[in-house]
């Protein structure tokens, strides 16, 4: 059995102001197996972080069923753990504190959460800091926290959205390094959504393309760059040919999201009641 499955799962948002609902996201079937990395690739207002939000149970699909191990996800649970674009950490709380959020609210002893939390700042390299607030830290210490919150609670699966899209290049490369670190031990099944090619390459091990909005799988993309993988390969032939490769569906996709969207302004433009001056 697949750790994660999506069944016809489609999203549709009611139109505002008189108009037409917006078809997010087509019917996706999908599987994702134990211990696999999938990055979601796909351009602006394909749906990348609304499917996402269905699986983490933030966001309720029109259509279809997310499980894991079989189980239908019908709201957020401690057997999926996310980590957004923007840090969401509490800021009345210090690191260690924001890390034993959720072993706290699954009722763990107060030394077991100890245990735990110090393990994680450990490996996410905060020793230290344990006792910083998160406006004392970086962008990429406070991510890193909310990356050690996640795993701290040991989910099944691991929801990334864009985690490092507001870091610094040379930040967001240490931690992509650092994330697959701790992924070759943990094993966690994972979703990561991203805009950036060598990103998706760099981490997964299936690349799945979204087409323009209403999303829907355009491609999987295998990526069988072998592991342990050093930022060194993001120079070797067999990456560049994937780049290659993802770019030009990327581009025809964001083509067609553009050409679309004239097309639909062109319409409203058309259907405007034009009223007479005074």
């Amino acid at each position: 059995m697949a750790r994660l499955t999506l069944e016809q799962v489609s999203r549709r948002f009611p139109g505002v102001r008189g108009r037409a609902p917006t078809q997010a996201i087509e019917p996706i079937d999908f599987a994702v197996e134990d211990h696999d990395f999938i990055a979601i690739l796909g351009p602006s207002g394909c749906g990348k972080s609304t499917l996402l939000r269905i699986v983490a149970g933030l966001d309720q699909p029109t259509s279809g069923q997310v499980r894991v191990d079989g189980a239908p996800v019908t709201g957020p649970g401690p057997d999926r753990g996310m980590v957004f674009q923007s840090y969401t950490l509490f800021p009345w709380l210090d690191v260690k504190r924001n890390i034993c959020f959720g072993l706290r609210e699954k009722g763990l002893p107060a030394a077991e959460q100890e245990r735990i939390a110090d393990a994680f700042i450990r490996r996410v390299g905060l020793t230290g800091f344990e006792h910083h607030l998160p406006r004392m830290l970086s962008g990429g210490m406070q991510q890193r926290t909310a990356l050690a919150r996640a795993l701290a609670n040991d989910p099944k699966v691991l929801l990334l959205d864009e985690p490092f899209g507001a870091l610094d290049t040379q930040t967001r490369t240490l931690m992509q390094e650092l994330l697959l670190s701790i992924w070759e031990v943990e094993r966690k099944t994972v979703l990561f959504v991203t805009h950036d090619i060598d990103e998706a390459i760099f981490m997964a091990n299936r690349v799945m393309v979204m087409t323009a909005r209403p999303g829907r799988i355009k491609a999987v993309v295998d990526i069988a760059l072998p592991r342990p993988r050093h930022y060194n390969v993001k120079t070797e032939p067999a990456f560049v040919a994937l780049k290659a490769r993802l770019t030009d569906e990327i581009r025809a996709e964001s083509i067609r999201a553009v050409e679309m969207e004239a097309a639909g302004a062109h319409v409203r433009k058309r259907g405007e009641v034009v009223r007479p001056r005074h």
